[in-house]
């Protein structure tokens, strides 16, 4: 299949259209506007509903109706955006829903900027509403994978009726390059809980997050949390990257591993056997790989545009066998492959 050559934004909302998603509701905001101007376009043309709501508190109550109905529905935006769809979002985990969110994000706290941040990490996997929950969480590193990573992200959250998160960097949403568009897929998930009318045929299904006996509450959350021990068995998605030999290993995902690799290519040319994991999924987190590897390596370098989130992650991960290190730009700063390889070499000479 030919290549076109797209945004990040764009490609996410036309994966989205080609994995059958025809809902999308959404409000503007920087830097992930294009793909409710892209979704305004192209819904219209194809029989399917675009809605610019009122704020993001209705976009994200609006995904809840649709997806009750058993249709496969989006919503995206950045990050102060996401923070108030985060009520939302725990409703939807709490009834078992299955939807895409999108949060393509900028720094923060705050309004912060209108510039790349990796810094809602902590939302997108710990949870971020109210509640015991998990999010399905991707990160693409590529204009590629935002789209390939938009499919599996309906896929995943059919598979499991549990809410995906795209989480990508505003550098990823604005970036362009050249793209294979997925196929069209014929969505025919067979949900039999969706509220799809009864015709008399059956019992009504009831869609809901509110149980005020505690027995019904607490069944429900341990049954929710044995689906997500599936989700972490089976669903973990990493790249390794120079790692068979490596001494140091740099751990990155979006942009900042796309950075990494630069750094670590540098450093091989300086004589030390540097690596990368990138988690393709935030939640699940590769664990296993990362407890693997400390086995081989000196130490861990986290590279993030944040003032480190997953950094908690990976030395939970490799049970403190290794030293971990942070490199980070904040403020919509990006990590050069020089501060990358600078603090490669400082993990390579025990500088830590």
């Amino acid at each position: 299949m030919a290549k076109v050559l797209m945004k990040g934004n764009e490609a996410i909302a036309e994966a989205a259209i080609r994995a059958g998603c025809r809902h999308y509701f959404g409000y503007p905001i920087t830097p992930q506007t294009e793909v409710a101007a892209y979704m305004a376009k192209r819904m219209p043309k194809i029989g399917g509903t675009f809605l610019q709501a009122e704020s993001e508190i209705s976009a994200i109550n609006m995904v809840y109706g649709v997806s009750s109905a058993g249709l496969r529905v989006m919503t995206s935006s950045s990050s102060p955006g996401v923070s108030l769809k985060q009520e939302g979002i725990s409703y939807l985990a709490g009834s078992d829903l299955p939807a895409l969110i999108v949060n393509v994000q900028r720094g923060g706290p705050g309004l912060g900027g209108i510039q790349p941040s990796q810094s809602d990490y902590f939302q997108a996997t710990k949870g971020g509403g109210h509640g015991d929950y998990h999010l399905i969480v991707l990160a693409p590193a590529s204009v590629q994978e935002m789209a390939d990573l938009t499919v599996k992200a309906f896929d995943l959250a059919d598979k499991y009726r549990m809410p995906a998160m795209l989480l990508a960097d505003g550098t990823m949403g604005q970036m362009m390059e050249p793209v294979e568009l997925p196929e069209e897929c014929a969505h025919s998930v067979d949900k039999p809980w969706a509220l799809t009318g009864t015709q008399g045929k059956r019992e009504h299904n009831i869609i809901n997050s509110l149980y005020l006996v505690p027995e019904q509450l607490e069944e429900k959350n341990l049954e929710r949390y044995e689906r997500y021990k599936t989700v972490e068995r089976d669903e973990v998605m990493y790249e390794e990257y120079m790692l068979d030999d490596a001494d140091v290993c740099v751990v990155a995902f979006g942009i900042a591993a796309r950075v990494s690799k630069n750094a670590i290519t540098a450093a091989r040319a300086k004589g030390i056997k540097a690596g990368l994991i990138r988690p393709i999924t935030l939640y699940p987190f590769p664990k296993d790989i990362i407890r693997k590897t400390a086995e081989n390596v000196k130490g861990f370098v986290s590279v993030e545009l944040s003032m480190g989130q997953m950094i908690d992650d990976i030395r939970l991960a490799e049970e403190c066998k290794k030293p971990v290190t942070l490199c980070s730009r904040v403020g919509g700063m990006i990590p050069s492959p020089e501060e990358v390889l600078k603090a490669i070499e400082d993990m390579e000479g025990g500088k830590f």
